[in-house]
């Protein structure tokens, strides 16, 4: 969070505009926004509308999925980035946005798949905290990249299937393992 706030405050200071470091799709010039695109925004509302879900969602992987965050982290940037990068429309994508979506995505899924009560209402709290930004998905606003957010959430879809066996489990009680013992299903 200090980095892109350290640049949007470099960015501004020294009057440059670092949007041509965005994903520009299929075009050798875009690659490196792959990398840079989420740590550079248009201007402080839109630092500031990513801010607080940064936070929020990528303390709760921290939290709750410690094994696999750094990794979870790490490929949200980058298989979103590829993806935007291969299949958005020929304009320049920046802001956090695709990070944020594959963040919730994944936290919301992660929850259902692995059939765990205290992950799925990790998963309630996502949904009610950020459901709003379904619509995101839609290409509903000029100027907003809703290819960011969809790839973003389909990223976070197959990082939660992905990474279903590691880090937390489903708890599995005794009467379980007497109902397959006794052939009972």
């Amino acid at each position: 969070m200090i980095i892109i706030w350290s640049i949007k405050i470099a960015e501004i200071v020294s009057g440059l505009n670092l949007g041509i470091l965005g994903i520009y799709p299929r075009h050798v010039m875009g690659l490196p926004g792959i990398i840079f695109a989420p740590v550079i925004h248009g201007n402080l509302s839109h630092l500031f509308s990513n801010s607080g879900p940064v936070l929020v969602l990528g303390t709760a992987v921290f939290y709750f999925y410690r094994p696999v965050a750094f990794r979870v982290i790490f490929l949200s940037w980058i298989i979103t980035g590829i993806m935007v990068w291969l299949a958005g429309r020929e304009a320049f994508h920046i802001g956090a946005s695709g990070l944020i979506y594959a963040l919730a995505s994944f936290l919301f899924f992660s929850g259902f798949i692995r059939r765990s009560i205290e992950l799925i209402a990790i998963s309630f709290i996502v949904v009610f905290l950020y459901g709003g930004m379904i619509w995101g998905i839609l290409p509903l606003r000029e100027g907003i990249s809703w290819e960011t957010h969809l790839m973003g959430a389909v990223t976070g879809f197959l990082l939660a299937v992905i990474y279903r066996r590691h880090g937390p489990q489903r708890k599995k009680y005794e009467w379980e393992d007497e109902e397959l013992e006794n052939g009972d299903n």
